[in-house]
């Protein structure tokens, strides 16, 4: 996964949950897909919806080589008494410089502990890794004792 492409959806997202906005599209690929399901178990987005650049899909269709550029995955924003789920979706790891967490650095995170560089979860935050079995958050890695590259946290 780009993590430069990540922090350009991680600002997106934040952007677009500031404006209020109902829906917003964002590129379809794997990586960005398994980050939104994560978004959604936690309940900072309603619905994920194939599409095209224009409008999400009425009826599926399916990705080809001719129209793989064009699929986007069009994602519905989640709001409560008219304040904003989603208020900061900030990258953990950059470019120049990739964290990676253990089973124990994500426990000592979870339980409110310092790990290195990564401050601990704040109540409702969620942090976001990348590991062998695909992106989860934190407490899912714990589970399954797989550690991984932190992305992102979400609050």
């Amino acid at each position: 996964m780009s993590l430069v492409r990540l922090a350009n959806i991680c600002a997106h997202l934040q952007n677009v949950s500031t404006a209020r906005l109902k829906q917003t599209c964002i590129p379809q690929t794997k990586a960005y897909l398994e980050v939104c399901l994560a978004l959604q178990r936690h309940g900072f987005i309603s619905s994920i919806t194939r599409g095209t650049v224009t409008a999400p899909d009425k009826i599926y269709t399916p990705t080809t080589k001719q129209n793989v550029s064009g699929r986007r995955l069009w994602l519905e924003m989640k709001y409560r008494d008219n304040e904003k789920v989603l208020s900061q979706m900030k990258l953990i790891s950059k470019p120049s410089k990739k964290i990676m967490m253990t089973v124990r650095d994500l426990k000592d995170v979870i339980e409110g502990k310092k790990a290195g560089e990564i401050a601990p979860l704040n109540v409702g935050e969620v942090l976001l890794v990348q590991t062998s079995l695909g992106v989860m958050d934190a407490l899912e890695a714990v589970e399954k004792g797989v550690g991984g590259l932190a992305l992102c946290r979400v609050n």
